[in-house]
């Protein structure tokens, strides 16, 4: 290092401890180091969701190339060495010199961020594209500690490898494309992920099933080849009828309440696609996506959707004589029930960060509002059969909204009036503060009183549940409010429910499900999680519910004991146990032999009586090689005293607990209907089809 900038640091370093703040403390980061600082900025997070949007980068490329009408085919390949292969038969990335960079365009486009072919419009060859801000490839290169990348083009294929974002070496010529290949033009990209970077590097083949199924439904004519080498599985996906399979394979388990309604055009730059249908579901669900990107936030083209469904089915319903002028139906009325697919395609999406939840071009909600209105009037003039069926389970809904409202401003209301209307069975914190305060629902009375009694009352506050709650994916919320149960929940959280929900009200900022470990307290639990996420699901979303941990064993040799939460810690704490005491009583004849000066031959594990716990009823005694130890299996939270409680579940120092998410909202909500929906066929293929992973099942 020069004299001169040895100097600069240390002037640098001197100004930084008097606090003043100058250019030559700012830090620039060149080249691809701003991807490795902040991660998360690129690709959403270093987990696992992180992890697999590596391939969904790559993959949204070859998925452009395909929209284009360069490629037909990709190929995604998660290899035995833990690194993912992708490959299209597009036109390959350019491997000729970038006037700009000085580089190749292959080089270019895996160093350089912001750099692509999506920006320049139809002349760069892209009239659409799923990838904005050019950061994509780039950013797997710089998440990567080896990457290859290989262009088939004119003939010859060409490679060129990276390390950490790193050029390896100049492009070369590998070999010569055979006539006879597959593949006669494209691009292969191969990549290993950074452990350094992501706190797992393995990739979850049915993660990347998923979403390349619902890229193949985005895609007519695109053909996906998935293989898992590990495994030895490969799958295909190719769908002709576009998102009109994938509404029918959407609803595939609902009963449907119309027939389904499918319609594309172009409006200006704008490509729309829509297919919809109701079921007699209670839920609206909608699928958005933008250039084939999913936006699980929605955005313009959502809203023109649901303003243009609104209008025109109130409009229908007026002018048909279904309901009066002044009575007409809210958006939310029209809803209910409701399936959907969007799909937009246009020139330069404008999303919300690098993980494009949301589309913000409002342009977008013009043509989605124009083509949806048109479309949807000319439907329903032709079909009046299946209008009259819309019409009537909207107004179904709309009877059932006024019924929930005055049900729901009841339980408010008695909430105000009843001195801020807190449960009777409600053991409520001391503290104020809702960021410090914690609320446990415990399954029944008896586990309720020793919550009650072992909780910290400073901020641990306990509401105790007698038998099972309503079942609320049967049930719309005016008959969900009837079950004093849910009612007691609603006034302890503070939120309100449906409408009037409001979040910054929440009482507990944790709010954890203490059920016990047999089927009955499963059943509660998955009762409980299906009311949070139908009508709480911002407390999962905010990270505000938690499933709590209570062990299933308690050991005991002698005066010591510890305790186990699954059979596997179970018997490795028996074994280490037993092999203390043995150690122990050695310890003891070696000390007694020394003190007489003599070796007293002992039988082989044979221990001096030790003292075991057989009070607690279910305990079960047994030995190993002469140390006796005694298993207790806690069936139910009640069968624990309140010291034993705490200790084990609800000291935050002790306790081990699982955060409850949302990572895939529609893998989520099919999982609900199965388990807690109408039709009993669906859950016995599921118990079947998983009875035999059940562990510590009591029956």
């Amino acid at each position: 290092m020069a004299k001169d900038d040895i100097k600069k640091d240390k002037e640098a370093e001197k100004k930084a401890k008097s606090g003043e703040y100058s250019a030559a403390q700012i830090t620039v980061l060149e080249g691809l180091e701003p991807v490795r600082k902040r991660p998360g900025m690129y690709i959403g997070s270093t987990s696992e969701t992180g992890l697999h949007h590596l391939i969904w980068e790559i993959v949204d490329n070859s998925v452009d190339e395909a929209m284009a009408g360069h490629a037909d085919r990709v190929w995604v390949y998660l290899n035995a060495d833990g690194s993912v292969t992708v490959e299209d038969n597009g036109r390959g990335i350019p491997v000729d010199v970038h006037k700009g960079t000085k580089k190749t365009g292959l080089e270019t486009v895996l160093t350089v961020l912001h750099a692509g072919g999506k920006f320049g419009g139809e002349a760069s060859g892209y009239k659409v594209s799923g990838g904005l801000h050019g950061v994509g490839a780039s950013v797997v290169n710089a998440l990567s500690t080896d990457l290859t990348a290989q262009v088939r083009k004119d003939g010859k294929i060409y490679e060129m490898k990276f390390k950490i974002g790193k050029p390896q070496g100049p492009i070369k010529v590998v070999g010569k494309v055979d006539k006879n290949d597959a593949v006669q033009s494209g691009t292969k990209i191969t990549f290993w992920p950074d452990g350094s970077i992501f706190e797992t590097t393995k990739f979850k083949f049915k993660t990347v099933l998923e979403h390349l199924r619902s890229q193949a439904y985005l895609t007519k004519g695109l053909h996906f080849v998935i293989s898992d080498e590990t495994e030895g599985l490969t799958y295909q996906y190719f769908f002709e009828g576009g998102i009109l399979s994938y509404l029918r394979q959407y609803n595939r388990n609902k009963k449907a309440k119309s027939d389904h309604v499918y319609m594309t055009k172009q409006f200006d730059e704008v490509s729309v696609e829509v297919a919809l249908q109701y079921t007699d579901d209670y839920e609206e669900r909608i699928l958005s996506y933008a250039n084939n990107v999913y936006n699980p936030e929605g955005g313009m083209h959502v809203t023109g959707f649901r303003t243009a469904l609104t209008r025109v089915i109130n409009n229908y319903s007026v002018k048909n004589g279904y309901v009066k002028e002044n009575e007409k139906l809210t958006g939310e009325d029209m809803r209910e029930g409701l399936s959907a697919i969007i799909s937009v395609k246009l020139p330069n999406p404008q999303f919300e960060g690098q993980t494009k939840a949301k589309l913000g071009n409002p342009e977008v909600r013009t043509a989605v509002e124009s083509i949806v209105s048109q479309e949807l009037e000319i439907y329903l003039e032709e079909h009046p059969q299946d209008a009259g069926r819309i019409i009537e389970k909207v107004i179904l809904a709309a009877k059932a909204r006024l019924a929930a409202r005055a049900a729901r401003d009841s339980v408010i209301r008695k909430g105000v009036l009843d001195g801020l209307a807190l449960p009777g069975k409600l053991a409520d914190c001391s503290e104020s503060d809702p960021a410090k305060c914690e609320l446990y629902i415990v399954e029944g009375d008896s586990a309720g009183g020793s919550a009650k009694q072992g909780r910290d009352r400073r901020f641990q506050a306990i509401l105790p549940l007698r038998g099972k709650i309503l079942n609320v994916e049967r049930a719309r919320l005016d008959r969900m409010l009837g079950s004093e149960q849910i009612k007691n929940l609603v006034i302890a959280f503070g939120t309100g429910i449906g409408e009037l929900l409001d979040m910054t009200k929440l009482r507990y900022h944790r709010v954890i499900i203490m059920t016990d470990a047999d089927v009955d307290g499963a059943h509660i639990r998955t009762l409980l999680l299906t009311l949070f996420y139908r009508y709480f699901p911002d407390i999962i979303r905010d990270g505000h519910l938690y499933i709590a941990q209570p062990p299933l064993y308690r050991i005991q040799v002698g005066k010591d004991f510890q305790y186990a939460f699954t059979e596997i810690e179970r018997d490795e704490i028996i074994k280490d146990m037993v092999a203390e005491a043995q150690t122990k009583k050695a310890k003891n004849v070696k000390a007694k032999a020394s003190k007489k000066d003599e070796v007293e031959e002992t039988e082989e594990g044979e221990l001096d009586e030790v003292q075991t716990n057989t009070e607690d009823e279910g305990a079960l005694t047994a030995a190993v090689n002469g140390v006796k130890y005694t298993i207790q299996r806690y069936k139910g939270l009640g069968e624990m005293n309140p010291e034993q409680l705490w200790e084990t579940t609800m000291d935050p120092e002790n306790r081990v607990m699982l955060k409850v998410d949302i990572k895939n909202a529609e893998k989520v909500s099919d999982i609900f209907e199965t388990l807690m929906g109408d039709d009993a066929s669906l859950r016995k293929r599921f118990i079947t089809t998983h009875a035999k992973a059940v562990k510590n099942l009591d029956i």
